[in-house]
């Protein structure tokens, strides 16, 4: 019996191969694709100039006329599911409350865990689609371990495309129903692929970023003047907002210093960003919740692993110790610079998922 396969399509290079890819395989595929932007919620969204392409703006009705093309290409059944009102409700609200409360969202991730592993499945199973298995273009690996008896998130094979770290909140249930046929393949192999057998995506702008404009746009209440100050609490300054800034930040500050100045911290009670020398960037441990695991149930002894703060950051030696309020202290080998509260952090072994967790 063919397995079937319910691949998620987002109108782009990736999804369009790894549906080439499971198609030749024999597999019966269904599409899907999900609708996230209301137009008539966001109606004057225009993307920033020299921005990367977003999942979520305007340019949304041209990846689903994408998505169907593909569906088309390949003659398999094809549904587009309108999420755009849980989206708004759950992860634009989530990304409008962390900056509001000075941390730096990661809405990718948690879309990836509520939406497209989540309620994307439950609203196709609802329309009587019946599917094995759940294909995206991500280029990650899952693989199942009968010793530990636990599936396993690995890095892609090649590390310089690596999407672990977006699929990090995914749950055992999540993982043990996804197919990701692109976990062995690098960029330029899947493009080179898509060019040799003629897929109309095959040069295609990638999807880089959340969003495709200025974020400030979807942030619409809260935001209030106040004082940079330095790490003594001199007044510097003053801002149009702690929404403004990132942990980390050097331009736009706004003040002047004998050397450059960067954000160090954001304080939503005193509605102050506090500003030091480069030097006040670097700590050597942090603090990390609401944890998931991946390949171990728990934590209950420290370990040492990598640790990686944020998407392109390097992964970095660490000791990590359980706390008795399920958190986890992260102690580096070295200091590390910009760890930024509301990013995900990573743990890795090798090229293993361990678990991952939000900074404090």
């Amino acid at each position: 019996m063919k397995k079937k396969v319910l691949i998620g399509l987002s109108g782009g290079v990736d999804s369009s191969v790894a549906a080439d890819i499971l198609v030749n395989s024999g597999c019966e595929i269904t599409a899907v694709t999900m609708k996230i932007y209301d137009e008539k919620k966001y109606p004057n969204l225009v993307k920033t100039a020299g921005a990367k392409s977003g999942c979520f703006g305007g340019d949304d009705k041209k990846d689903l006329i994408d998505a169907e093309n593909v569906a088309k290409r390949y003659n398999i059944p094809f549904h587009i599911i309108d999420l755009s009102s849980y989206y708004q409700e759950n992860i634009l609200k989530y990304f409008q409350d962390e900056y509001l409360a000075g941390r730096t969202p990661n809405p990718c991730i948690k879309c990836n865990q509520k939406v497209k592993f989540g309620l994307l499945l439950e609203e196709s199973l609802k329309l009587g689609v019946e599917f094995d298995c759940f294909a995206t273009g991500h280029y990650a690996r899952v693989e199942y371990d009968d010793n530990i008896g636990r599936y396993l998130l690995k890095k892609a094979l090649f590390v310089e495309k690596d999407q672990s770290y977006f699929l990090s909140f995914l749950s055992q249930k999540q993982l043990s129903q996804i197919l990701l046929p692109l976990g062995g393949y690098t960029k330029p192999e899947v493009r080179a692929l898509a060019r040799s057998i003629g897929l109309f995506t095959m040069d295609k702008e990638e999807s880089q970023d959340f969003y495709e404009g200025d974020y400030r746009d979807l942030i619409e209440r809260g935001v209030k003047r106040g004082n940079i100050v330095d790490t003594d609490g001199k007044i510097l300054g003053t801002h149009d907002g702690i929404v403004n800034f990132t942990i980390g930040q050097r331009r736009g500050l706004g003040v002047s210093s004998n050397a450059p100045l960067y954000v160090v911290k954001l304080d939503k009670d005193t509605n102050e960003v506090t500003v030091d020398y480069e030097k006040g960037l670097f700590q050597d441990n942090m603090i990390v919740r609401d944890l998931n695991w991946i390949s171990i149930e728990n934590l209950k002894e420290p370990i040492k692993a990598k640790v990686r703060i944020r998407y392109r950051h390097t992964e970095s030696g660490a000791t990590i110790y359980p706390e008795e309020d399920g958190s986890i202290k992260v102690r580096f080998d070295n200091p590390q610079k910009a760890i930024t509260p509301g990013q995900a952090a990573v743990i890795y072994d090798g090229d293993v998922v361990v678990g991952a967790g939000f900074i404090e």
